[in-house]
């Protein structure tokens, strides 16, 4: 084949892949401002125009600012953040089913929300008018939260480092670490009363909607962060993707890329749980999806991981406030329902192909 067939057959690929990303992005968009009409009181598309860029009435400005456009930006960014993050794991542990989540981070989460509710009384709970549950310490709970995902990570990371563990020892080390959290979080439920128990519960369902202002302000960093670090490290990437004997060839340090990459995508997991509570799914789905439209080369499938994730995520919490509207269901357990029939077809397709 000559060599201007394959660089003009190489541009045809590139410029899918990048259409694929210009139409996830108008999709997000487009998904994003619905999200912002629906609700309780009902807005029209030309009041949510007006109001974004400033000529809206001041209910318009309280409802969209306030509430709506706080939500949507916390599902986006919290989509994005655990794509990427599954996207990167799943490629330097070769190991599809990897991602945080099976590295055990959400049941140190759990753990640690556990801790915060139950032992330090951050989760001291009261009855809402509409008899909701509400965690009335959230920032004990949040930090508490971090703190035991981040054990989960960093004791992962530790074997993995100091004992050389395989990618699929690793895996393994995560689900481990997920059954002994699991069990302390038993035992620390066994005594505590009816009350923190259904605080400790409530705050394990996903909700996007008890994200602030500033809780996205923290996402956003944190997630612009992590996919600023693994954009500059795509090459390395690809090369790990081809094996590791390749990438140690081309000069890669394997073990440290792993070390640092899993660190970080357990690091803005660890952010996204701690402020919205366990979401499933998503870290799989996104890579998975986004690979099967752009392939596995990484400058690519990590930007498309984390647009697949961002509006996945959005759509399911649309779902959940629209469903039984106007009972707003756990954005959690919406990704599951959606998430597990879907991861279930793509293995199937995988299989057979």
């Amino acid at each position: 084949m000559k060599k201007d067939t394959i660089q003009n057959e190489y541009k045809k690929l590139a410029a899918k892949k990048i259409a694929f990303l210009i139409i996830l992005l108008t999709l997000t968009a487009v998904l994003a401002v619905y999200a912002i009409m629906i609700g309780t009181s009902n807005l029209s598309f030309f009041d949510v125009l007006q109001t974004l860029i400033g000529k809206g009435n001041e209910r318009t400005r309280l409802i969209v600012f306030n509430i709506r456009l706080v939500r949507v930006l916390a599902a986006i960014l919290a989509g994005i953040g655990l794509a990427i993050g599954g996207s990167a794991t799943q490629t330097l542990l070769h190991n599809p089913l990897a991602s945080p989540f099976t590295l055990g981070v959400s049941q140190g989460a759990a753990f640690g929300a556990a801790v915060g509710i139950i032992l330090l009384g951050g989760g001291t709970t009261s009855s809402s008018a509409s008899d909701s549950v509400v965690i009335l310490h959230p920032s004990i709970v949040v930090t508490c939260a971090f703190l035991g995902s981040m054990i989960s990570s960093i004791v992962v990371i530790l074997l993995a480092q100091f004992k050389k563990f395989s990618p699929e020892s690793v895996v393994l080390s995560g689900v481990a670490l997920s059954s002994l959290f699991s069990a302390a979080t038993t035992i620390i439920q066994y005594f505590a009363s009816d009350v923190k128990i259904a605080a400790l519960v409530f705050w394990t369902f996903g909700d996007i909607g008890r994200a602030s202002m500033d809780d996205v302000k923290i996402l956003c960093v944190f997630v612009l962060l992590s996919w600023l670090y693994f954009f500059k490290n795509v090459w390395d990437y690809n090369a790990i993707e081809s094996g590791e004997d390749v990438a140690k060839s081309l000069g890669v340090n394997v073990e440290r890329k792993r070390i640092a990459g899993i660190f970080i995508s357990s690091f803005v997991t660890s952010v996204v749980v701690a402020f919205l509570g366990i979401i499933g799914f998503i870290c799989l789905l996104g890579p998975h999806i986004a690979r099967r439209f752009v392939g596995n080369d990484q400058r690519f499938l990590i930007a498309a991981s984390g647009l697949v994730g961002g509006f996945l995520l959005l759509l399911s919490d649309t779902v959940a406030r629209l469903i039984i509207s106007p009972i707003v269901l756990p954005v959690g357990a919406v990704t599951s329902f959606l998430g597990a029939p879907l991861f279930l077809y793509l293995l199937i397709r995988r299989k057979r192909t």
